[in-house]
């Protein structure tokens, strides 16, 4: 399904607003006292920048707090002493409905899909951390139902609303460097994991509720620094790897900038799969058709673990040129343009562009837009039904490391990979019964 130009549309800036005027815009969609209730499930690493960085709109109250770890609930609630606090975001849910206007998961990628879409099956907006979802069958049905509620929503990728990516969308779309023929994307980051199936049993601590965390996988036994707290993201049924984790981000820009949809097949080069963890170095290959903005089809590779950074002649740059550990680079038909991840974008060749002036273009804070769009004031710029379609997109490249060396055609309407039965199974995993939602 195409997007529309209103949700592509990064340049957007983000509106000021007074108090009076938010408050009497949204007195349908806050409480008595003029505040967003906003519900956190999962308060610790990531989801206790999100709550800060919520909590910092001033039309924000903070009313509940969810985490499986009692450990990170305590130290997240001495901050927001009035929030009601719950281990299992499933209780919060059906017990705070009528209590909270707003949800924000920010849980491991497995969990991303059953808690958002609670939530909006209560009609409440979502602001869910990146990627998307764990499986591409989640991403669709994420972004059919919002569309389909008129939610409120937007992914964690908070540099797409900032000054830089929306600068180089800018750029990309006025034809700087003409139509994009390629684009590679890079992160030296390992979220992969090489090694054997996991041995033995251990008892989980008492601050962790190891079936809660689990939630709709399999049961398995615990293992002390495997999952809990971080290195999920290196393991199939939990996390997406490099590519999710920090795929998602760097794929942003250009994919947006250039208004690409499905891809039409991906590839990866990676090691013989294990069923345990993703690999720890792959290189995934896309192909996409071509927009108003690149040539009739568009080549797009990603690298990560000890294939990035790529070396500069394999990018077609100048010898010597420095390239970032993590980063994107769009050629095109009339020059290049490298894009660090957190850093200023060069062009080149660097004489031609000497005199080039870029756009001026204002950031805006992607956690007070989501808030703004609740309240009724805005529009969020990286909604389900952009970050559904990148998400798919990405995952497909996730797929594709399960069946090294083959070109999985895509068929984004049916989603279906047409050309190899065996890895449609990837596309959408079983829940257990107990965390199992309706809608998806």
């Amino acid at each position: 399904m195409p997007l529309t130009s209103r949700r592509r549309d990064f340049l957007k800036a983000g509106t000021a607003f007074t108090a009076c005027s938010l408050l009497s815009a949204s007195a349908k969609a806050i409480s008595p006292n003029g505040k967003l209730r906003t519900a956190h499930i999962g308060v610790g690493g990531k989801g206790a920048a999100n709550l800060k960085s919520v909590a910092s709109h001033d039309h924000v109250e903070v009313a509940a707090l969810c985490d499986v770890d009692t450990q990170r609930l305590a130290t997240a609630s001495r901050g927001y002493t009035d929030a009601e606090t719950f281990r299992d975001y499933r209780e919060l849910l059906d017990r705070m409905a009528d209590r909270i206007d707003a949800v924000v998961v920010s849980t491991p990628d497995h969990t991303h899909a059953p808690a958002t879409m609670m939530a909006m099956n209560l009609g409440k907006p979502v602001y869910c951390e990146k990627p998307l979802t764990h499986d591409i069958y989640e991403a669709r049905r994420l972004r059919l139902v919002s569309e389909k509620k008129s939610i409120v929503t937007q992914m964690g990728i908070q540099r797409h609303s900032a000054a830089t990516s929306r600068r180089v969308v800018a750029m990309l779309r006025s034809g700087v460097i003409g139509k994009i023929t390629r684009v590679f994307t890079w992160s030296f980051k390992n979220w992969g994991y090489d090694g054997a199936k996991l041995q033995g049993r251990h008892e989980a601590p008492e601050t962790l509720d190891w079936n809660l965390w689990l939630g709709s996988a399999k049961l398995r036994p615990y293992h002390p620094d495997v999952y809990h707290p971080r290195n999920w993201r290196k393991l199939i049924d939990f996390g997406t790897g490099t590519l999710g984790d920090m795929g998602v981000h760097i794929f942003d820009t250009p994919y947006g900038a250039l208004e690409l949809t499905a891809p039409k097949w991906a590839k990866t080069t990676c090691r013989t799969p294990t069923g345990i963890g993703h690999p720890e170095q792959n290189v995934v290959e896309y192909e996409f058709s071509g927009t108003k903005h690149t040539t009739a089809t568009l080549h797009w590779t990603w690298l990560d673990g000890a294939h990035a950074p790529p070396r500069a002649e394999d990018l077609q740059l100048p010898t010597g040129a420095v390239i970032p550990k993590q980063g994107s680079l769009c050629i095109g038909e009339a020059g290049s343009l490298l894009l660090p991840h957190v850093a200023r974008e060069q062009l080149f060749p660097a004489d031609r562009f000497r005199n080039y002036q870029p756009p001026t273009v204002a950031g805006d804070d992607h956690y007070h837009q989501w808030v703004n769009a609740c309240l009724g004031m805005g529009e969020t710029s990286a909604d389900f039904s952009y970050g559904g379609p990148l998400t798919e997109a990405l995952l497909l490249g996730v797929v594709a490391n399960r069946f090294p060396g083959r070109k999985l055609a895509w068929d984004p309407k049916k989603l279906q990979i047409t050309n190899l039965p065996e890895a449609n199974k990837l596309i959408r995993r079983t829940y257990r019964k107990d965390f199992q939602v309706e809608n998806l």
